[in-house]
């Protein structure tokens, strides 16, 4: 796909008159879906279970044949091509990445461009570039199996094989579902930096309404029947929902939900001083004198360690072993950066840019405080308001961001307490 001169690289997807009727069901599955994706957004498919929303989203790379309707993308009828063509021109990202356990990593990411007849040199270029975007060093994990991968970096090589023949669109299944908490966490930050890089166009299935919320640039919640029920933006459906269905299916304490929407770089991000390994110990020390922490960093300034000044040791900086410092991208929301802090003990984090490169620190304290502020103006704006126009109730609005946050976080012993 060639990047136009907007930075976008994926294209306008167009859905008329969807409809699926399965043999034997007098009901369609889905009936008469008319929608508009436009080119390089995020948009997330929502329902009850059993609405349609993944039969939706498999008619679109024909996984599932539509009985009727249209479906385009950049106004080109998918109808009008072969479906093992098409199909190597959509990106199609599952739960769990869904690799090929006798494969490589680079031999997973290569499959469709090698069906595309792509030569081997290019492949591997696009392979090594690939694992670079999603965060894994192609030298370390390129000849690695499936079974030598934690599940979080499994997914990272399915999102990188659903992106490697640089498809227009990109369809995702439930692609966070069968991590844990912090690892989806983690995987739905890398998915918004990639985007941020990429501009596809996106389309992605969830149970999870708080990660469609975090995720969408707009959300579509259907009923029975991939009937919609509303398709806007995050903030308009939270703010307005369109009826009761709606409401009831976002939930209880959508104003709080509001909150979510505020992202790690609204805030004020503190500088940290840093030390790049092999980095001459001494030229640290004066560079960061009076700090008693200094972040130690690759050849690309992306986070290994948090280190006590005093703690440097020896003529040069050493690569540091043990897990990464607590991390959040930019564009984290303030309920990631509380769990964040929480489960790691720490009273602060590191905010990493568009290529994991670290830009700062964030504390607890400007966390809780960012929220006091919008919560306080969501009181203000629902006092302004008539009690009949359907805001929600002011005990609601008055409840803390997040009720584990409202104390502060147990701060870990000597050697292990950070900023």
């Amino acid at each position: 796909m060639t990047e136009n001169h907007t930075g976008v690289t994926g294209g306008a997807l167009q859905l008329r008159d969807v409809t699926k009727i399965y043999d034997g069901q007098s009901t369609p599955a889905v009936d008469a879906l008319t929608l508009d994706i436009p080119a390089g957004e995020i948009v997330m498919f929502v329902g009850p279970s059993g609405c349609g929303k993944t039969t939706s989203l498999k008619m679109i790379n024909r996984l599932i044949e539509p009985s009727s309707g249209t479906i385009t993308i950049d106004g080109d009828d998918i109808k009008g091509h072969n479906v093992d063509e098409l199909r190597r021109t959509i990106g199609y990202v599952i739960q769990g990445g869904s690799l090929f356990p006798h494969m490589s990593v680079a031999a997973n990411i290569g499959v469709v461009p090698g069906l595309l007849k792509w030569d081997k040199k290019r492949i591997a270029a696009r392979t090594d570039e690939l694992l670079d975007l999603v965060g894994l060093d192609p030298a370390r994990y390129r000849d690695r199996f499936p079974r030598e991968l934690s599940g979080g970096q499994q997914q990272r090589v399915g999102v990188a094989r659903g992106l490697a023949a640089d498809p227009p669109v990109v369809l995702m299944d439930e692609p966070f579902g069968a991590v844990d908490p912090i690892t989806r966490q983690r995987l739905q930050d890398e998915l918004l930096r990639i985007q941020r890089e990429v501009r596809k166009t996106i389309v992605c299935v969830t149970h999870d309404i708080d990660e469609a919320i975090k995720l969408g640039d707009r959300i579509l919640i259907l009923r029975e029947g991939a009937k919609i029920a509303q398709y806007d933006t995050p903030e308009t459906i939270l703010a307005a929902p369109a009826d009761d269905f709606v409401e009831d299916f976002v939930g209880s304490g959508s104003a709080l939900k509001q909150l979510s929407l505020a992202r790690v770089d609204d805030l004020r991000i503190d500088e940290v001083s840093t030390a790049r390994v092999g980095e001459r110990v001494d030229q640290v020390r004066r560079r960061s004198a009076g700090s008693p922490w200094v972040v130690v960093v690759d050849d690309r300034a992306r986070p290994l360690a948090w280190v006590r000044d005093r703690a440097l040791r020896g003529e040069t900086i050493t690569r540091p072993s043990g897990p990464p410092p607590a991390m959040l991208d930019r564009r984290a929301t303030l309920n990631d950066a509380l769990d964040t802090m929480l489960v790691n003990t720490h009273t602060g984090a590191l905010v990493t840019g568009d290529h994991d490169e670290v830009i700062g620190m964030i504390s607890f304290e400007a966390v809780t405080e960012h929220m006091r502020t919008m919560n306080r103006a969501a009181q203000e704006r629902s006092a302004s308001k008539d009690d009949t126009d359907g805001t929600l109730p002011a005990d609601e609005l008055e409840a803390e961001p997040n009720t584990e946050a409202t104390e502060e976080p147990k701060e870990p012993t000597e050697p292990e307490r950070r900023p």
